[in-house]
């Protein structure tokens, strides 16, 4: 069980890489990378239980973490893309 610094630092991670997976300019800093991959681990996990893709505790768990952070990340740069525009 992750304690709150485990999710910070697991989200700042999941973050990182889906911005590093994402290409495109990515507004916000640390800490809205950080907020992605808390969110997108969450979104992803839920996603990858639903469908049956896997069960807690096993290692998809992460690539689906990812996934949930890019998924997010395209979200925002459209959101954010229609605020500025």
């Amino acid at each position: 069980m992750f304690g709150i610094i485990g999710w910070i630092i697991f989200g700042a991670i999941v973050g990182f890489l889906a911005r590093l997976l994402h290409p495109g300019r990515d507004p916000g800093g640390f800490i809205l990378t950080t907020l992605l991959g808390i969110a997108g681990s969450l979104l992803g996990g839920f996603i990858g239980r639903a469908a049956g893709i896997y069960h807690q505790g096993q290692g998809a768990g992460f690539l689906m973490s990812v996934v949930g952070a890019i998924i997010l990340l395209v979200i925002w740069h459209v959101v954010a893309g229609r605020r500025t525009a």
